[in-house]
């Protein structure tokens, strides 16, 4: 996911480029994995039974509608099916001695904006818990991952540090069926805020509370996302221009990295119920979509600065794209032949 570093001293005006929640221990259980043998995968009714029979993409240059706009700079879009709605992080320009910024989860109903959800949720990506009652936030104003009650927007924290450090600015997070939580580390949103993980960013796991490291090796690491069966973690590396796939066991834990994709750029993602994955090249400003097995299928244009993308709307075939320039950013729409995650 990306960040807005306007206001920082010292450097250009451009945005940068840096996306169901853990269930905590004291919260509902988490759904069980059908087989111990096999990784979990889509929660419940995220994704029907059976592959999806329509081609994902009716051409392999398309372009998405803006449907929306006005907003700062958006980030972490999530459908949230029951009230019809889109929640987005919208972040505001570096403020106070820390340069840190501000942010907002607004609550959308494109191209209506229906209200507030979180007025100072200090997110960047966000997500749904498996039982769907949850927002789970990578959180930089405290630099943690965050779990905010639909209901009330009462928040607490799955993830806090790792061996005692403060983590960077946590920017994107995706979960498996079972509440086990992956997130990414980039130091994009730290502000003059301590480096606590000796110069690393970082791809972390929490399983019931615990963290782990996944890898400290990438470069920016930006947008994560699992497949639908939970077989495949994704994970791109903005600072490398690549897209790098890690095999899932059924504990959560993660094999060798290979490269999936090259793009430039790697922001936010979601996948498809196919298992095809939607990757968003900010500066390129459009989505890359590939097959599972890596192959280029198309693009979808959004205009400049795109940042993450999400399924929702009817059936969840519309891909929403959060894109713009620094001030006035949008949600884009265009409708697809196969349902996603809502994140």
């Amino acid at each position: 996911m990306t960040i807005d570093v306007s206001g920082l001293p010292g450097r250009r005006s451009t945005a940068l480029a840096g996306a169901l929640c853990l269930v905590l221990a004291a919260a509902s259980p988490a759904p069980a994995a059908a087989d111990p043998g096999t990784p979990a995968g889509a929660p419940p009714g995220v994704c029907d039974t059976g592959s999806p029979g329509q081609a994902p993409l009716p051409g392999t240059a398309l372009s998405a509608t803006r449907l929306q706009g006005g907003f700062n700079f958006l980030e972490g879009p999530v459908w949230i099916a029951g009230a019809g709605q889109l929640l987005v992080s919208d972040m505001g320009p570096a403020a106070g001695a820390q340069q840190v910024q501000p942010s907002t989860i607004h609550r959308l109903a494109p191209p209506a904006r229906v209200g507030t959800f979180v007025a100072a949720s200090g997110s960047n990506g966000l997500a749904l818990s498996p039982d769907g009652q949850q927002v789970i936030a990578a959180t930089h104003d405290n630099r943690t991952v965050s779990a905010y009650r639909l209901s009330d927007g009462s928040r607490t924290v799955v993830a806090s540090g790792y061996q005692g450090r403060a983590f960077n600015s946590p920017n994107d997070v995706t979960v498996r069926a079972d509440g086990v939580v992956y997130f990414t580390d980039p130091n994009f949103q730290r502000g003059r805020r301590a480096d606590e993980m000796g110069g690393r960013t970082n791809v972390f796991r929490v399983v019931n509370g615990q963290v782990s490291l996944v890898d400290g090796s990438l470069r920016q690491p930006n947008g994560i996302a699992l497949s639908p069966d939970g077989r495949v973690l994704y994970v791109g590396a903005y600072g490398e221009n690549r897209i790098y796939a890690y095999a899932v066991q059924p504990d959560g834990s993660t094999g060798a990295r290979t490269v999936f994709a090259s793009i430039a750029s790697p922001d936010g993602v979601t996948v498809d119920c196919a298992g095809n994955v939607y990757w968003v090249s900010n500066g390129e400003g459009r989505v890359h979509v590939f097959s599972p097995a890596g192959v280029e299928l198309g693009t979808i244009s959004s205009g400049a600065g795109a940042t993450n993308a999400a399924f929702g709307g009817s059936g969840r075939r519309t891909l929403y794209i959060t894109g713009g320039r620094s001030g006035d950013y949008g949600v884009y729409g265009i409708e697809l032949g196969v349902p996603g995650y809502p994140y």
